[in-house]
């Protein structure tokens, strides 16, 4: 027991490092106390810093600096309301389509009529409680605080909605309905493109992408590598944009559809908010639903595309992490 013991501590404290980007330019002090910043170092939000204790208030980082190597500085320095994750290197949108023009997609036979659905991850822990990736287990691990504060990607659906399950052999359809997501094919990714999913599906851990693939990517009119790719893009898209800092301004507030369609306006040009239905439960906002014409390409153009929608959802709470309101 006590070899495990340890290798589970290891590992864990392996797991435990993770790397933030400031929101301001704060001093970094060589004690808990702030009584001492040898050399004056401050933090450069242009970069990112290596977080190994969260103490009081206080993170302990690494710095590339003079003697101590290891600082402490205010929480705050990192949690803005503004723009948390929203970082420099979480918004390098990398083009991962297919690099071609939407005449090829159609020739591709890429489906013409989609939606992109974003769960906000906060929402969907408070009304799905026993999913893995809202066990508290899960969240002792710090990359999870990523989710918390951004838009997780759900999937890309083709519609019409009867639209499923294209070519799949009945023995994992059967599967798929019964929920038995883990016995489902595991898609085939590269080595990057798993990592990048990872880090932008929280249901991974549950087998979400086995069962995305299997019912709905299946009638994309790619292979899976090239469909994960496009719903990455998107989703990053919309993690990049003021979409996302206007969510993470409002955690704990209610705000209307009027106002989230205005705000995807102001991000992906004037109509695109009419694309965009908002879906609620117990009175948070659980999801939004992105109505998109097909093929790869940047977003604000497929939104354009999109037929407008009218959403049943009129207003909501942007649910803030952790339990209860």
């Amino acid at each position: 027991m006590r070899p495990l013991f340890l290798f589970l501590f290891l590992t864990l404290m392996l797991l435990s490092r993770t790397e933030l980007y400031p929101v301001r330019s704060c001093p970094a002090y060589d004690d808990l106390r702030h009584t001492k910043n040898s050399g004056d170092i401050r933090l450069d939000p242009k970069r990112s810093y290596e977080v190994r204790q969260h103490h009081k208030g206080q993170y302990l980082i690494t710095v590339k600096a003079k003697k101590p190597f290891q600082r402490w500085v205010d929480e705050n320095c990192f949690a803005s309301k503004s723009a948390l994750y929203v970082t420099p290197a979480a918004c390098e949108v990398r083009s991962i389509g297919s690099g071609k023009s939407a005449a090829t997609d159609e020739k591709r036979g890429i489906s013409r009529e989609n939606i992109l659905v974003l769960s906000w991850y906060n929402a969907f822990c408070e009304t799905h409680r026993r999913r893995k990736e809202c066990s508290s287990s899960w969240h002792l691990l710090p990359f999870v605080k990523k989710y918390e504060q951004n838009f997780t990607l759900h999937g890309v659906w083709p519609q019409p909605k009867n639209k499923v399950y294209c070519g799949v052999e009945r023995r994992y359809i059967a599967m798929d309905r019964h929920r038995e997501w883990h016995k489902l094919p595991e898609p085939k990714l590269t080595s990057e493109t798993k990592k990048r999913l990872t880090g932008i599906m929280s249901g991974t851990v549950s087998n979400l992408h086995r069962h995305e693939w299997i019912k709905h990517g299946t009638c994309y009119g790619t292979d899976a590598e090239h469909y994960f790719r496009d719903a990455i893009a998107m989703t990053e898209e919309v993690r990049c944009s003021k979409v996302s800092i206007f969510f993470q301004k409002h955690m704990g507030k209610r705000v209307s559809l009027k106002q989230v369609r205005t705000i995807f306006d102001e991000s992906f040009g004037k109509g695109a908010g009419e694309r965009v239905e908002m879906k609620c439960k117990n009175g948070l906002i659980t999801e939004l639903w992105l109505h998109l014409g097909g093929g790869s390409g940047k977003l604000k153009r497929l939104l354009h595309q999109g037929e407008r929608v009218v959403s049943r959802c009129r207003r909501g709470i942007v649910d803030k992490a952790g339990y209860g309101r």
